[in-house]
């Protein structure tokens, strides 16, 4: 039988991630999965998760500890423990109790019936009108930008094969993306519908500022989309500006009496400076990116580890 590895980052969930592990250990047993290990990633939270991490994984042989040394996103403490996880099937589950481990049979059935990943996806999504509206955000940019199937949901709930996990874990770059690096592993992708929770306690991490850094980081680390789009605008604001001079030359030889328009050659200045700005600015995300790359900023840092033999 597989081993199943399920990674979870923790972050402000001293009062949920209990209950998380309880509820996988119950799926597992009712399953007949006996063979599996639970990765708690702590992504140096600001509350004392790691002190309850280090007593779960004290009373549990089968859960295991990572304490980041700092804050480097959701996405890098994933990738810090697909790097620690040893199953031939690897679950990421959400730290809050909201993404249902007692319904993880369903993700490993459709494993076993030929796909490679797959997505769980949340008919009725429990999350604030602020977060729904993100995702839809996300989805159309991944869409448009990283070539997500229209018809795929992706969602943080995803079960995946070993060999997946070890594509991903190839990647190097210091701000990984995982939507992206799933899409680009292989086409062997699927949805199952579970329940989605209200939070019982807590709230997001996600701000505005960090959603739209995430999407800016992951959609410039896999797509040159945005640069091509930036071409394209250049061209269109170049020849908008191309027929109103000949508009004007033209307006002017009929009319040689027609007064010369200050506001609108501004707004045309304003305009114009806007979008050289905004191109610019792309181009600098993405020379940002391979700077970073180069410098070898990190994924992650990990300060301590508990519940490993043998540096396994």
């Amino acid at each position: 039988m597989d081993l199943i590895s399920f990674i979870i980052p923790c972050y402000n969930s001293t009062d949920s991630i209990c209950g998380v592990v309880d509820e996988i250990e119950d799926a597992m047993n009712s399953l007949g999965y006996v063979d599996y290990e639970v990765v708690l990633v702590n992504d140096s939270s600001p509350d004392n998760v790691y002190e309850v991490i280090c007593a779960l994984c004290g009373n549990n042989v089968k859960l295991r500890g990572i304490d980041l040394a700092k804050n480097f996103g959701q996405h890098s403490a994933v990738m810090a423990g697909l790097n620690h996880a040893r199953g031939d099937v690897i679950v990421l589950l959400d730290d809050d109790g909201q993404t249902p481990a007692c319904e993880v049979g369903k993700l490993l059935e459709a494993l076993k019936c030929g796909n490679d990943i797959v997505f769980a996806k949340y008919e009725n999504k429990q999350h604030n009108l602020f977060r729904n509206i993100g995702s839809r955000i996300n989805d159309y940019m991944a869409e448009s930008l990283i070539g997500k199937p229209k018809d795929l949901s992706i969602s943080s709930y995803v079960a995946c094969k070993r060999f997946v996990a070890d594509e991903i874990k190839r990647y190097g770059g210091n701000c990984p993306y995982l939507a992206g690096l799933f899409l680009r592993t292989t086409n062997k992708l699927c949805n199952v519908s579970v329940n989605h929770r209200r939070r019982e306690s807590g709230h997001s991490g996600y701000t505005l500022k960090k959603l739209f850094a995430l999407w800016l980081s992951g959609f410039t680390a896999f797509s040159v989309k945005p640069l091509r789009m930036a071409t394209i605008l250049g061209f269109l604001t170049a020849a908008a500006g191309f027929i109103y001079g000949v508009y004007v030359i033209v307006s002017r030889i009929l009319n040689p009496d027609m007064p010369i328009g200050y506001s609108s050659m501004m707004a045309v200045l304003l305009f114009i400076g806007g979008m050289i700005m905004l191109m610019l600015g792309v181009i600098g995300e993405y020379i940002g990116r391979t700077y970073l790359n180069i410098n070898n900023a990190p994924q992650y840092v990990i300060r301590e580890r508990i519940g490993f033999q043998d540096g396994v």
